[in-house]
């Protein structure tokens, strides 16, 4: 994600906890909490363009209703407080996709938004000369046949960037690198899934996170914010003591089989898994910079979902 992307993400988080804020307080206490994440949030808000904060806002304020409507506990009139925070980066890191959270201390309650703008992308995980992706993803160490696909990949990259050079100098990145790296990350994956069956599970809870969420996505082109349910776990929608939730999500189901993986066909930098339960996945593989180095990041996004992920597309109202 580039710089100016990554800005205007954050400046979305901003606007989005800050429109909660106030329409919560129509109805009870409620407070930010002020921690770093939340000041380069602000300092991203007021970085952008007043065009941009302008769409912004209208994306921020056509979900509200919706989300009262999903989640009263949010809203309900109560003794205690709702506290609303932006969380680290770094919390995805350990499995936690979660932008903002909002918090009932007492009733132990909490849900949780992803927030995009402008993009649907999963995560971008990386494949590297000495990360071992099955440990981080699902908990099984890469084979010694991985290790041995890959090391004459990563080996070639680390002595171009001891000589300084840049990706775009490569004689053949496409057929040189991308593809037996994917060859080899498609093999690792069907050679762990014969001996564990639990993978195509586990790399759904990885990519997804260990939380259940709701992704909130503005997508400012068709004047429309889209709220997606991955209600995992059964922790979203829940009835408030006086109130039910006025819109129902099902439970989603995660998958029990691989189907099938493999590079896209003629793609260079793709590759396509398949799960059962209607989740699929695309993995495009990129450099992340300039110079070479043995290190390539993924751009993961859903491709398909289970029919149980809810889509609400909310559109604005333009004032």
């Amino acid at each position: 994600m580039s710089d100016k992307s990554n800005n205007q993400g954050r400046a979305f988080e901003y606007i989005c906890l800050i429109t909660l804020e106030r329409e919560i307080k129509k109805y009870r206490n409620v407070e930010i909490v002020s921690n770093s994440s939340f000041e380069a949030a602000l300092t991203a808000w007021k970085s952008i363009d007043e065009s941009l904060q302008s769409n912004l806002i209208t994306s921020a304020e056509s979900i509200v209703k919706t989300i009262f409507d999903l989640e009263p506990m949010i809203v309900e009139n109560d003794d205690d407080k709702v506290e609303l925070l932006i969380q680290p980066d770094v919390m995805g890191e350990v499995g936690d996709v979660r932008d903002i959270v909002a918090i009932r201390k007492e009733r132990k309650w909490e849900i949780g938004f992803s927030i995009k703008h402008n993009h649907f992308a999963v995560k971008h995980s990386r494949l590297a000369k000495t990360l071992d992706f099955g440990e981080r993803w699902y908990d099984k160490k890469c084979s010694e046949q991985y290790w041995n696909d890959v090391k004459p990949i990563f080996d070639y990259l680390s002595k171009e960037k001891d000589k300084g050079t840049t990706w775009r100098d490569l004689p053949d990145k496409d057929l040189d690198i991308y593809v037996p790296l994917l060859n080899a990350f498609v093999d690792e994956i069907k050679r762990i899934y014969k001996e564990y069956p639990e993978l195509p599970k586990r790399m759904v809870e990885y990519l997804l996170g260990a939380f259940d969420f709701y992704k909130i996505i503005s997508i400012d082109g068709d004047k429309l914010t889209q709220i997606q349910t991955f209600n995992m776990r059964g922790t979203l929608n829940q009835n408030s003591k006086k109130e039910e939730a006025k819109v129902k999500i099902p439970l989603v189901n995660l998958p029990t089989r691989l189907v099938d993986i493999q590079l896209k066909p003629g793609s260079t930098n793709k590759v396509e898994l398949y799960l059962d339960n209607g989740w699929q996945f695309s993995f495009r593989i990129h450099n992340a910079s300039t110079i070479v180095e043995p290190s390539l990041k993924f751009d993961i996004q859903i491709e398909g979902m289970p029919t149980s992920i809810i889509s609400i597309n909310c559109y604005w109202i333009v004032k």
